[in-house]
């Protein structure tokens, strides 16, 4: 069975809880968290997923777990790419940038490689998932 928002809220609620209790990382899995704006409301969301590292290149995907629809935190930072990153024991500022074109598809090839479900949630939807880049900013 499918959560329903409320459920995936309080999952999300607990773990950026469990994750900042623990000194903003979780041994053993590539975790993060990314406070976006919201591009209707103007308030800080902050919303835990997991990251890639290629290249010294820090990557989230934003496959919404094969939904139709961008998730919510792709629309706040495409409207507003400051963003704040808490990883690997750190926080700081970031630039959130969408690859594009051939960068954005050897990218998607290469995480896929290493995480074959993110074909599966390609596979049954029109959009392109979107990987993003996190620029600390110096």
């Amino acid at each position: 069975m499918v959560p329903s928002p409320d459920e995936i809220r309080e999952i999300n609620r607990k773990l950026i809880v469990e994750f900042r209790e623990n000194g903003r990382e979780l041994p053993g899995r590539a975790i993060l968290l990314l406070t976006t704006v919201g591009a209707r409301t103007g308030q800080p969301r902050t919303t835990p997923m997991m990251y890639v590292r290629l290249d010294g290149r820090l990557l989230v995907i934003a496959s919404n777990a094969g939904a139709p629809r961008h998730p919510d935190w792709y629309h706040n930072l495409v409207a507003n790419p400051a963003v704040t990153v808490e990883a690997d024991g750190a926080e700081y500022t970031a630039t959130a940038t969408p690859a594009k074109g051939a960068d954005r598809n050897e990218l998607f090839a290469r995480i896929v490689a290493q995480y074959p479900f993110f074909a599966d949630h390609q596979k049954g939807i029109e959009r392109t998932i979107p990987v993003v880049e996190l620029t600390p900013v110096e």
